[in-house]
């Protein structure tokens, strides 16, 4: 769940106001795509729902934490409530597959034998079964964007965030993400999508929120894409 209200950021090295007054909820169970044109404020809702950052003012609540006033040190907790995938992928070269995804279990002190029963199911329900042992630079594109993805959901998150994460990928490749998405939130996980790509907003009845200078412009329920131009 993700509630803002009244929330404004000023980046104080530059005196860029990257947003003024955004308020919106997120649901449990959602799935949302935000979009809007480059410098709109995407990166910055990002990193505040992430706690990579702190709002200038404004109501942060994310998965229960209150982002304004929870301490660094409790960041943690709140970022294994949310599984965060990147454009880059940042999978680490020397891992193979199924290292890459049991990092993120060792990382929170998982046990060896919840990793074993754990990793082999994820790797599974994102298509990768077979590929275990090959290094990322043995993968595809998409493989690789899949094994960000088990990343982000072994440790069963209650929020995937998704940080353009077609950017990489043709058309084809990158329907089939956003159906394996489709099928993540049908598991009861919500998704957030950050996404300038108009065909795939398009092509998924889903909720969009459409950010433009910093504010919200528009937010429409289930009904795919309307009336934004999408750079």
């Amino acid at each position: 769940m993700v509630e803002m209200k009244n929330v404004s950021m000023v980046y104080e090295s530059s005196g860029t106001e990257a947003l003024d007054n955004v308020s919106f909820s997120i649901k449990d169970g959602e799935f949302v795509f935000l979009v809007g044109p480059s410098g709109s404020g995407k990166t910055t809702l990002m990193k505040l729902i992430t706690g990579e950052i702190r709002a200038k003012s404004g109501k942060i609540i994310v998965n229960d934490f209150d982002m304004r006033k929870i301490k660094r040190r409790k960041l943690p907790k709140v970022r294994r409530t949310l599984g965060v995938i990147f454009q880059d992928f940042r999978l680490i070269e020397n891992m193979n597959v199924y290292d890459n995804v049991a990092f993120a279990m060792r990382v929170v002190g998982a046990r060896r034998k919840e990793i074993r029963q754990r990793v082999p199911y994820v790797l599974d329900l994102v298509g990768l079964t077979g590929r275990e042992k090959r290094l990322p630079a043995e993968l595809s594109g998409g493989e690789q964007q899949r094994v960000a993805i088990a990343r982000a959901l072994v440790n069963d998150p209650r929020m995937i965030v998704a940080d353009e994460p077609t950017g990489n990928l043709d058309p084809v490749r990158s329907l089939e993400l956003m159906l394996l998405f489709e099928k993540i939130n049908d598991m009861g996980t919500t998704i957030l999508v950050v996404t300038h790509e108009k065909e795939l907003v398009n092509a998924l009845a889903k909720r969009v929120i459409a950010i433009d200078n910093g504010k919200v412009i528009s937010d429409t329920e289930e009904g795919g894409y309307f009336g934004y131009e999408i750079e």
